[in-house]
């Protein structure tokens, strides 16, 4: 069961509760869903972390863990689970945002595929060139960035529940045919 092979990397509550870096915040990361690893737990940290994911910058991770606070939901899932989005999968991702939020809000901001292109840029000027490509294509990536990352979101939530029942299921059957073994 995948609870059981992870549990051994991951701390226990008493050991949260006593870390030094965590004690300043008190009481909100002591909840139990934080750092337990069970089915709702994990499912609504690969949402979060799904949604977050699509946030621009190094506010991923911060969001990510917000929002897992605030939703009482893996933290540690939804910290890790943002680093689907890196600089390989970060441009085709807010292409399909793009495509996908013109094709809703039937706004294309006069832009051909040649301009939907990632830019060229540098190790210096890496950030201005990202910004100003993404402020340029305005409202649809606006809109299809949260509805991608709602979509993707929903479907990692359902993803990790399906799979964990499956995975549930399938020692449900091993632990029947040992049973069926020994009698």
């Amino acid at each position: 069961m995948p609870r059981k092979y992870f549990k051994k990397f991951l701390p226990g509550h008493d050991t949260v509760k006593q870390s030094r870096w965590i004690k300043p915040f008190g009481e909100w990361l002591h909840h139990p869903n934080l750092w337990h690893l069970h089915r709702r737990s994990v499912a609504g940290g690969v949402a979060v972390g799904m949604f977050c994911g699509l946030i621009p910058g190094p506010f991923q991770m911060i969001g990510a863990a917000l929002a897992a606070v605030l939703f009482r939901v893996n933290l540690p899932v939804a910290i890790f689970t943002t680093l689907y989005t890196n600089p390989l999968t970060l441009a085709p991702l807010y292409m399909l945002a793009y495509k996908l939020g013109a094709l809703v809000t039937g706004q294309h901001n006069g832009l051909s595929d040649t301009s939907l292109a990632f830019p060229e840029m540098g190790w210096d000027n890496w950030f201005t060139v990202l910004l100003e490509w993404a402020v340029s294509l305005g409202k649809p990536l606006a809109f299809g960035l949260l509805l991608l990352a709602a979509i993707l979101a929903i479907a990692g939530y359902f993803a990790v529940r399906v799979l964990w029942y499956a995975a549930v299921v399938l020692e449900w059957r091993r632990r029947a045919a040992r049973r069926a073994k020994k009698q």
